[in-house]
């Protein structure tokens, strides 16, 4: 399918599992893919693999938990573009912890990257879509940020904020025919999950029994997930909080 052909897609985080999947889903499906990530290295190893693979992509690193590089990126993407037809904000950390263990830099980074840069990317981004009679936003949220799960109240409260920037957003600009919707993953096999399962102790397959379908989440999966909310086959969706978990409760 060319669902997005001759549509530019901005992508978040898109260095790392989940958002690297995302860029490399929209390119197969025709859009001009903007990979960035606060990571310049790994932004450009996306963008060049989508290139190799025929695919079109260009990487631009960034700073989003920065307001000031929020917005020079979309005015960068614009100026060359002339049109900014999705914005997918994935980028993500995760510090882990109770409230006793947190520092103030675990809660106030935690926050700056998972919520603030959506609220400066799309400030900047959205009177250019409402220009262009419309657009699609699809923002990470996360299994936790609608069931907490225990220890990661930083991770769980950013994400629980972005379900409801989510759909305050959605309410308010889906007049502008401007789609805001949120993938809510539960257990994604990514980098950041395999960094977390060593540190407990715990393997993949320990996971994996956790979950009723018998294992945990792709990153493909979810890009697929992220790749229909942007579509137009997801037309009446604005507001959505879609979980991808596999059935699994909260781990």
């Amino acid at each position: 399918m060319k669902r997005f052909e001759g549509r530019i897609a901005i992508v978040t985080g898109a260095g790392g599992g989940i958002g690297s999947a995302i860029s490399r889903r929209f390119a197969e499906e025709g859009a001009f893919v903007v990979v960035t990530d606060a990571n310049g290295a790994a932004a450009s190893e996306v963008a060049e693999s989508i290139e190799r693979s025929g695919g079109s992509a260009t990487a631009i690193a960034a700073d989003i938990s920065k307001g000031d590089d929020c917005a020079i990126l979309i005015e960068q993407v614009h100026s060359r573009t002339g049109r900014i037809d999705i914005l997918v904000n994935n980028a993500g950390i995760n510090r882990r912890g109770n409230l006793l263990a947190l520092t103030d830099d675990d809660w106030y980074t935690t926050f700056a990257v998972n919520l603030h840069s959506m609220f400066h990317l799309c400030r900047a981004v959205i009177p250019h879509m409402m220009k262009a009679g419309g657009g699609a936003i699809v923002n990470t949220a996360s299994q936790w940020g609608l069931h907490p799960a225990p220890n990661h109240i930083a991770y769980n409260t950013s994400k629980a904020a972005v379900a409801a920037f989510t759909q305050n957003l959605a309410r308010d600009y889906a007049p502008q025919k401007i789609r805001v919707n949120a993938v809510c993953p539960g257990e994604i096999h990514t980098p950041m999950l395999e960094a977390g399962v060593k540190r407990s102790g715990r393997t993949i397959a320990d996971l994996d029994k956790l979950v009723p379908f018998g294992r945990i989440g792709k990153p493909e999966e979810v890009a697929a997930l992220v790749a229909f909310l942007a579509s137009d086959e997801a037309a009446f969706m604005c507001g959505s909080l879609v979980e991808i978990t596999g059935a699994q409760a909260v781990a």
